[in-house]
């Protein structure tokens, strides 16, 4: 999900359209991927709680702020795909992500579309500002508590930087 998501919050539908149409194709089928993921996620999440547990170094407070951190993480993703399917219901046309896949039947609610997509590039924003912050707090646990939160969450291959 991190790379989608950064690569979201570096490109937007309109640098890829001066690219042609198969650019925005690719950049739209990468929001199907990522909201598919998100869907999933919250379904696991739902099911069977958070999948990892906080660490036994962690401080109460830290416990719990990790808690809400994560779970906000992933409602807020979930949250990003509903205001993409709400654009696609107020559109006047019929949006298809991924150039395929039907959004929702186009209702032609021009003030609503508007306010909505304000909403969803505003909510997005401010959930990717929650990841970095979530970020910062695995890097300080890592860091400061020394539990190796990093080492379990990337790949090997970077575990020599860590």
């Amino acid at each position: 999900m991190l790379p989608l998501l950064i690569w979201f919050v570096l490109v937007q539908p309109k640098d890829v359209v001066p690219f042609g149409r198969e650019a925005f194709l690719v950049h739209s089928n990468l929001a199907v991927i990522f909201v598919a993921i998100s869907i999933l996620w919250t379904a696991d999440l739902m099911r069977r709680g958070l999948a990892g547990k906080p660490g036994p170094k962690l401080p109460a407070w830290a416990r719990r702020f990790h808690q809400i951190v994560h779970k906000t993480i992933i409602w807020g993703l979930f949250t990003v795909g509903l205001t993409g399917f709400l654009l696609g219901l107020t559109s006047s046309v019929l949006l298809k992500a991924g150039g395929f896949l039907p959004i929702a039947p186009p209702m032609g609610w021009r003030h609503l579309n508007e306010y909505v997509g304000d909403f969803h590039i505003i909510q997005f924003y401010t959930l990717a500002a929650i990841v970095a912050v979530h970020a910062l707090f695995h890097i300080w646990r890592h860091f400061r508590l020394r539990d190796n939160a990093l080492r379990i969450m990337v790949p090997k291959t970077f575990h020599k930087w860590l």
